[in-house]
């Protein structure tokens, strides 16, 4: 039995606790995954279905972060994606993938990567899907669209803007 005069220690202290017990360990997370908005038009439709033509198929993608609050990041993955021929358009479908990410006790240089590289990795197959379904239910084949290299993008983005900057590019961080 502890004497009143024993001094009771934690035999595992966490070496992350602050001094106040506060958790400082990195952690980042996706939180939650929703469509925040979806636009699909098949303006052509029914004469465009008698169109013999093989499509092209323009495919953009855009990826936008805005800060909700200290600790969370709404991150957008955005794909417009067109096929037209020389007749007119068949479909146009936009799609903006959202997810919210928390972010605590990351240093900037680390979490800027997280929210424009790996967010967006783990967002597309569910975007990809979404396109899928919305192409097949213009009554045209599903556009499975070909996987995307987010980091290497992600690099190509801040080589773009060093070189615009006049500077040389940071080397990449590592594992975000």
């Amino acid at each position: 039995m502890a004497d009143e005069n024993d001094v009771l220690t934690d035999i595992n202290p966490d070496p992350a606790a602050g001094a106040n017990g506060a958790d400082n360990r990195p952690t980042v997370g996706l939180i939650n995954q929703y469509i925040k908005d979806l636009s699909v038009e098949n303006p052509n439709a029914p004469k465009a279905f008698q169109w013999k033509e093989q499509p092209k198929i323009d495919v953009q993608v855009n990826i936008a972060s805005e800060r909700v609050n200290e600790e969370i990041h709404e991150v957008e993955l955005k794909l417009i994606v067109r096929a037209d021929t020389e007749k007119g358009n068949l479909y146009l479908v936009e799609l903006s993938y959202c997810g919210l990410v928390g972010i605590r006790n990351v240093p900037d240089e680390h979490a800027h990567g997280f929210l424009f590289a790996e967010t967006p990795r783990l967002l597309f197959p569910f975007a990809r899907s979404i396109i899928a379904e919305a192409t097949q239910n213009t009554g045209y084949p599903p556009l499975m669209l070909d996987p995307m290299d987010f980091d290497a993008l992600y690099q190509q983005q801040l080589q773009a803007r060093a070189a615009q900057q006049g500077q040389t590019a940071p080397a990449p961080a590592g594992d975000a």
